[in-house]
């Protein structure tokens, strides 16, 4: 009896050691697969791409200079009446034409000045604004606005209040492609990686998108807008 319980507990025993030894292979191998299923590589894709703008905003600033206060208004009106004229004899709609509110200055009522006297007591600024889809007419008008100036009419420029401003309104049109071409240029580069590393490529483990910008595309051409966005996307790697 004592030696029969002997061998049930060496075969007890034995039984336990192989489970033991079988559990240590097949969490090692876990182990391993799991280190190896964590092995990624993170990669950035870029899309960037020209477009024409959308909207010109175009605001022409000119000014007068006068004693006569009811004379410098009369001024301000012949010159808008001018310039809006010779913007719509040029293909732009009058619908696209506003004018501000003058702004007047009476230099003696300024606090504090030289102490000479000016030329003229009165000096005034009046801007008339451009809002208009029609870019390429509105480049053409810009170009011929000197005529104007030989009329009399003296423009402003110089202050950024009066800078020619180009919009890009279509982003979320052309956001879903941009998307597309990053993620697609991110996945060519993990490729490359990967097989560079005798490695093979996985799925996704975690993607993000960066913030599409807009600006122009030179100096020159501040018409033509730049737009780009670079994705960032992680992918597994196996062997």
């Amino acid at each position: 009896m004592q030696h029969s319980n002997k061998s049930s507990a060496f075969i007890f025993g034995a039984f336990l050691f192989a489970g033991l030894v079988a559990l240590g292979i097949l969490l090692g191998k876990a182990a391993l697969d799991y280190r190896e299923y964590e092995r990624t590589v993170t990669v950035k894709g870029l899309s960037e791409r020209d477009y024409p703008a959308d909207v010109v905003i175009w605001p022409i600033s000119f000014a007068e200079a006068s004693n006569d206060l009811p004379g410098l208004y009369e001024a301000l009106e012949r010159g808008t009446t001018q310039i809006r004229s010779f913007l719509e004899q040029n293909g732009i709609a009058a619908t696209e034409i506003t004018a501000t509110v003058p702004v007047i200055n009476d230099k003696s009522a300024q606090q504090y000045g030289s102490g000479e006297r000016a030329e003229f007591r009165y000096t005034a600024s009046q801007t008339v604004t451009v809002y208009s889809q029609n870019i390429d007419a509105v480049r053409t008008v810009m170009s011929s606005l000197s005529e104007l100036g030989r009329t009399g009419i003296v423009f402003t420029d110089g202050n950024y209040q009066y800078q020619t401003e180009y919009i890009f309104n279509r982003l979320n049109d052309v956001k879903p492609e941009m998307v597309e071409e990053a993620t697609r240029e991110a996945r060519m580069v993990a490729e490359k990686f990967a097989e560079d590393s005798q490695s093979t490529l996985g799925k996704i483990r975690n993607a993000s998108q960066g913030q599409f910008t807009i600006s122009n595309r030179d100096t020159n051409n501040p018409h033509i807008k730049t737009v780009r966005v670079v994705s960032t996307v992680e992918y597994y790697l196996s062997d």
